[in-house]
């Protein structure tokens, strides 16, 4: 499985392989060109409560993680686009894309872990 995280602000590189957006807003200032996605995969990212719980703040990262797993697994969508993005990454690089401005304490940090667990 080949898997990485990256903020959708970071220049595009060859080696990003298929790049797909988990944010479930669409990332400020970020044309849909300049952001060369592969696909927008909604169903990954955190519900909009948790999102707004979580706020971003370091202390509440170890909850949200545990919240967020939770939602990954009991919603019937997230796993349908679960099992999708491993088939791609038996195949290809994939690359996770968010706009987060922390690259420790983000979803996609979670959501990487969550899918490595998986395969």
């Amino acid at each position: 499985m080949t898997l990485q995280i990256k903020r959708i602000y970071d220049s595009v590189q060859e080696s990003d392989g298929i790049r797909l957006l988990v944010d479930r807003l669409w990332p400020r200032g970020v044309s849909k060109e300049k952001a060369q996605l592969d696909g927008w995969v909604k169903e990954l990212a955190p519900s909009r409560e948790l999102r707004i719980w979580f706020g971003h703040k370091a202390e509440n990262f170890e909850k949200f993680a545990i919240r967020y797993r939770e939602e990954l697994e009991s919603d019937a969508d997230a796993q349908e686009a679960v099992q999708q993005v491993i088939l791609q990454s038996k195949k290809n690089r994939v690359t996770l894309l968010y706009a987060a401005k922390d690259p420790q304490v983000n979803h996609a940090v979670v959501l990487k872990e969550y899918l490595e667990s998986k395969f």
